[in-house]
């Protein structure tokens, strides 16, 4: 078995390291291979785009922990998604940081700081504020569990309704009392059919009155114009986004400049080079040993 290497060099070089620590074949680069038949795995953000050049590939492996950008993948050929804690705590501390600006009003202040203006915003007591928090996954679960325990009052949100320790999770039957209840949602879904555009307009009318949002899903569930409006007729007060539609998104595009919109280009979390390296591992044994693949893509879900 070999694992095809097609990402970023300053992590090809960790990954050389650690693959040649437990004896397993990497090559860095298509053009580097001399025997396609022997790769049987695959890292990369976007695969090539005619994968029969590999006869035996068993696995592609996302450099990432999103697998929207994948296509289909061929008959018999799974999708894995890399699993690493890193990521999950990374974007933990992303959405606990965009909900406490916002709860804290950080964006008024600092628009009145390009004033030199010394004026107090209200200042509310985070048991207070309901967070609700669509998509509870292991990073949506570690960050309803962080801002729990600054007293906020969290809710979740989720296909299934999957129950989630000390935290009250709502299924699609439920998603008007879940989003009535939310001052401040914030969005974790993994980009499907099902979420593709779902922050629309009808969701931020369901939402209190001045409400505020923070998105650090996928561009592609967030209507930006309806956004807008909603933040024009006072259903949105602000919002923090880390990833936008289009992405990136243009120089010239009204969100930069709008002091109620707070945005970071796509860098709430990246992948441990080293953590990345020894999940691929995982996913090489598990392989050989015909066991369940961590990170496995249920191409059903989409996730």
């Amino acid at each position: 078995m070999a694992l095809l290497f097609l990402s970023k060099p300053e992590r090809a070089a960790v990954w050389a390291e650690v693959f040649a620590e437990a004896g397993e074949a990497l090559v860095i680069g298509e053009e580097a291979v001399t025997d396609p038949a022997a790769i049987t795995h695959l890292l990369c953000w976007m695969p090539p785009k005619d994968l029969r050049r590999y006869p035996n590939l068993r696995v592609v492996i996302s450099a990432g922990a999103g697998v929207d950008q994948m296509p289909p993948m061929p008959q018999g050929v799974e999708l894995v998604r890399t699993l690493d804690p890193g990521i999950e705590e990374m974007v933990r501390d992303w959405v606990v940081m965009a909900t406490l600006m916002l709860h804290r009003r950080m964006k008024d202040y600092l628009a009145q700081a390009e004033q030199g203006l010394w004026k107090a915003q209200e200042t509310v007591h985070a048991r207070t504020a309901r967070v609700g928090i669509m998509g509870m996954g292991r990073i949506g679960t570690l960050a309803a569990e962080t801002l729990g325990a600054l007293g906020f009052r969290v809710s979740g949100w989720s296909r299934s309704g999957r129950a989630a320790a000390g935290v009250p999770v709502f299924d699609a039957s439920g998603t008007d009392d879940f989003l009535a209840q939310s001052d401040i949602l914030v969005c974790l879904l993994p980009l499907t059919d099902q979420t593709r555009g779902i922050l629309n307009a009808d969701l931020f009318a369901r939402l209190p009155a001045g409400a505020a949002l923070v998105h650090a899903g996928r561009g592609a569930q967030l209507d930006m114009d309806a956004m807008r409006a909603a933040l024009d007729r006072g259903a949105l007060r602000s919002a923090m986004l880390d990833v936008t539609n289009p992405e990136p998104l243009p120089a010239d595009h009204w969100a930069w400049r709008d002091p109620r919109v707070i945005i970071t280009p796509h860098v709430a979390a990246e992948t441990d080079h080293r953590t990345g390296a020894l999940h691929a591992l995982s996913v090489i044994r598990a392989t050989r040993e015909n066991r369940p693949l961590p990170g496995r893509v249920d191409p059903g879900r989409g996730y």
